[in-house]
């Protein structure tokens, strides 16, 4: 058994060759909520879908967001209203006193669906409506996730962090604002001056994901701050951690990240961007996978390889140097 952290694009692409080396029937995967938002009254949820799409062989792997081919007929009309209305167009959060009532899940992270500032496609949307009606209907978001699972015919386990609403706000020399206002909206411009998690004092670490971090972890490639930290700033979750095998793979090459704002995020927080800083926000893992040009020296075991993932056989090559570190340290 085997249970990866995912959030972002890092992970996925890990888990996109990863049934070659660790068997599917035996892997979990924790997605990070604490990105997600409710759009026009459906809950979103970025990193369980990216999860969910790819185990179904339906993402649109050029963006990792969405479904392949998705039409965005409802999206594009939502838009000419607001035109034609002449509504401003852009992130717009609903009243702060909407904030924290109706759904629980949807705590700190409101937004209208007037001229909605992520593009949502139509089936992509049906995803929403489903997860957000079986909120209601009074499931649990780990039970509609795996309802939604096996829709999409997933072979692992999908689990979200906590059923209990995190919402991580990203504050800004321009002001305080959700993550997705942050990346998708302003995309990553202003400057970090901290993050927070709102919401993960009071979120509980669930059954089921308890059990699944009592066996061996593996940390891929993706965001320590916004992909990982929402976990860690759950309580328990880092202490599971600590109490169980764990491999780390670097999202950076030394100082040079591979993708998205993980160097300005870590920055913010006051780590630094680079492989050293990602050994010190993970006090809990046992064994690094770096890249092999990456250098860095670290107090804890290394495995080397190219870790660019661009494809599945990349994924699995990355894969066996996480079975690898994991056989020393498990």
């Amino acid at each position: 058994m085997v249970t990866f952290l995912a959030g972002g694009t890092g992970t996925p692409k890990l888990l996109d060759g990863a049934a070659g080396v660790f068997d599917p029937a035996e892997t979990t995967v924790v997605a990070n909520t604490g990105d997600d938002v409710e759009l026009g009254g459906h809950l979103v949820c970025p990193d369980v879908d990216t999860v969910l799409f790819a185990g179904g062989g339906v993402l649109d792997t050029d963006r990792w967001w969405g479904i392949a081919d998705d039409t965005t007929a409802t999206d594009d009309e939502l838009h000419r209203l607001a035109d034609a209305a002449g509504l401003e167009p852009g992130p717009r959060y609903l009243p702060e006193s909407a904030q924290t009532v109706g759904r629980d899940i949807a705590r700190w992270r409101r937004f209208s669906g007037v001229a909605e500032f992520m593009e949502i496609g139509d089936r992509d949307r049906a995803v929403h409506i489903t997860r957000t009606s079986l909120l209601d209907e009074g499931n649990s978001l780990t039970e509609v996730t795996r309802t939604l699972a096996d829709a999409f015919d997933l072979d692992v386990s999908l689990l979200p962090m906590s059923d209990d609403p995190v919402a991580t706000l990203i504050h800004t020399d321009e002001g305080t604002m959700h993550f997705q206002e942050y990346w998708v909206h302003r995309r990553a411009d202003p400057a970090v001056r901290d993050v927070e998690f709102r919401g993960a004092d009071d979120a509980a670490v669930t059954d089921e994901v308890a059990d699944a971090l009592a066996e061996p972890v593996v940390v891929g490639p993706s965001n320590p701050v916004t992909s990982i930290g929402p976990m860690l700033a759950i309580d328990g979750f880092a202490d599971a951690l600590a109490d169980t095998p764990v491999v780390a793979v670097s999202p950076f090459v030394e100082d040079t990240v591979f993708s998205g704002p993980a160097a300005d995020l870590m920055e913010g927080v006051g780590y630094d961007p680079s492989t050293a800083g990602v050994a010190e926000a993970y006090p809990f893992a046992d064994a690094f996978v770096l890249d092999a040009d990456d250098g860095t020296d670290l107090d804890r075991p290394v495995v080397r390889t190219d870790t660019r993932i661009d494809g599945p056989d990349d994924a699995e090559r990355v894969a066996r140097a996480v079975s690898e570190a994991l056989s020393e340290v498990s």
